[in-house]
């Protein structure tokens, strides 16, 4: 009998070893396909550029501080305050750490749950009236009625886990991980986001700046040429339509003066919030003679460079946590095992309670297997199917975009140029016609309309060609961000 009861009790103590081993046997397991990034259409090159290579995603490259190819340090100060005074930028940063956090998580269901418990009760009863009373042999009597109580002392340490035999932790795990990098690409495109609207507020707000001072000097300009063109309508030399002309001249340049202090107003406004300040505590001294510094698009610049885009980035990191839901949901086709174990005292007496002979002990395996569902597991492995292929057609949507995007600016790129140096001579032109022009309406050889429409047309001229190089820049910007933040390679 006793070598039955000790046979047992191997036996008992047996299951635990073997339902780990059953786990470490199959940890190599786990449902659900593996991850592999799905092709997506590449061009052998932009059409717009020469030398241009394909190469596969590279987001984690150093992209440096991209707004020094302007070289402006206004530009430069207000860029270093995004990352530590930008909200938006603050609130990516939280989701990230948020995701990473879940990751710790979703990896401590990976270890055992252990847990300490104490406990300590009092019980009894209150006997009635009658009842037999026993006389001990030392003269001591019980019974008789009279009620009992009992005290009871409990310590244990207990400890469960259930071992990740098909991989659905594993696979969580995964997923999250993937979830935090893609938190970390979208704190990234923030950034970038931000920096680069920062940049073009600011180029706005510097061609706001020239643009203040031609009108400016137009308002200054007309008004002396109306004080002149008064002077000789009093005196009877010239008709009243060109002292209208010449008025209309003048208020209409103040009219664009003052269109452009509220456009420099609401540019200043958004770069405030943009560093993370409130507009009213926060300015910019004007720069009336700020000259714009373009950065030289160097040529054959390689296709890693769009490959750090971290909307790419991102798109690519969810594909690969809808991957591993579909391994998490076909997991629960499975059955789990769950281990659990004690060990304990427990004593009617707190002074004895952890003497050996009151200890306790327990080990046991429990198996959870659904027979029935009516359908719902194939349903949700069937959803997660269907949400991975929709991240693979998000993931080539977001390339194809992105190339999209590249091609855009170099276009606008060269156009630009191109535009730019015709506005200039443009400008060249208009400025000697109005000289000539004025010169001629001074010796009364030509009318005041010739002089009114040579005045509007180098006006004209010179705030195209200001807004030709602002646009320029912004353009420049929008390449960076194309591209994922710079030309600059490792």
């Amino acid at each position: 009998m006793k070598a039955t009861v000790m046979r047992t009790i191997r036996a008992v103590r047996a299951i635990p070893l073997c339902a780990m081993a059953l786990g470490l046997t199959l940890a190599g397991c786990a449902a659900g396909p593996n991850y592999a990034r799905p092709t997506t259409p590449i061009s052998a090159a932009y059409k717009e550029a020469a030398g241009w290579t394909p190469a596969a995603p590279a987001d984690t490259l150093d992209r440096g501080d991209w707004w020094t190819l302007f070289n402006d340090p206004t530009l430069n100060a207000l860029e270093a305050r995004v990352k530590v005074s930008n909200q938006n930028v603050a609130a990516a940063e939280a989701a990230y750490r948020q995701a990473r956090a879940l990751v710790s998580q979703q990896q401590a269901a990976l270890f055992p749950t252990v847990n300490l418990t104490g406990s300590g009760t009092r019980s009894g009863s209150k006997g009635g009236g009658g009842g037999t009373v026993i006389v001990n042999p030392d003269g001591s009597t019980n019974g008789g009625g009279a009620g009992g109580s009992r005290s009871t002392y409990r310590a244990g340490l207990g400890a469960t886990w259930e071992p990740d035999v098909w991989g659905r932790v594993r696979r969580t795990v995964e997923g999250a991980k993937a979830s935090a990098q893609a938190s970390q690409a979208d704190l990234a495109a923030a950034t970038l986001s931000a920096q680069g609207e920062l940049a073009t507020d600011y180029f706005g707000l510097r061609e706001s700046d020239v643009e203040m001072a031609l009108a400016q000097g137009a308002v200054d300009g007309y008004a002396r040429s109306l004080q002149v063109t008064q002077n000789r309508f009093n005196a009877g030399t010239i008709p009243h339509s060109d002292l209208l002309q010449s008025q209309t001249q003048l208020l209409s340049a103040k009219a664009d003066l003052a269109a452009t202090r509220q456009q420099r107003a609401t540019y200043e406004h958004a770069i405030a919030v943009l560093v993370g300040e409130a507009p009213g505590n926060f300015s910019l001294p004007a720069q009336p003679t700020w000259t714009p510094s373009l950065p030289a698009i160097p040529a054959g610049l390689p296709s890693t460079l769009l490959q750090r885009r971290p909307d790419i980035a991102a798109a690519e990191r969810r594909m690969a946590n809808a991957n591993a839901q579909v391994g998490v949901q076909r997991a629960a086709y499975f059955p789990s095992f769950t281990l659990s174990g004690a060990y304990g005292f427990a004593a009617s007496d707190l002074g004895s309670l952890f003497n050996a002979s009151n200890s306790l002990w327990s080990y046991g395996l429990a198996l959870a297997e659904t027979l029935f569902d009516g359908g719902a597991r194939h349903a949700r492995v069937a959803q997660a199917k269907a949400a991975y292929d929709q991240t693979v057609a998000q993931y080539r949507q977001t390339v194809l975009t992105a190339f999209q995007g590249v091609e855009n600016q170099l276009t606008a790129s060269q156009v630009q140029a191109e535009e730019y140096e015709l506005r200039r001579q443009a400008s060249l032109a208009a400025d000697q016609a109005e000289t000539m022009v004025n010169n001629r309406y001074q010796a009364g050889q030509v009318s005041f309309i010739e002089l009114f429409t040579a005045r509007n047309t180098a006006y004209a001229a010179r705030r195209a060609l200001v807004q030709a190089a602002a646009q320029r820049q912004s353009t420049a910007v929008a390449l960076i961000q194309a591209l994922g933040g710079g030309w600059r390679t490792p």
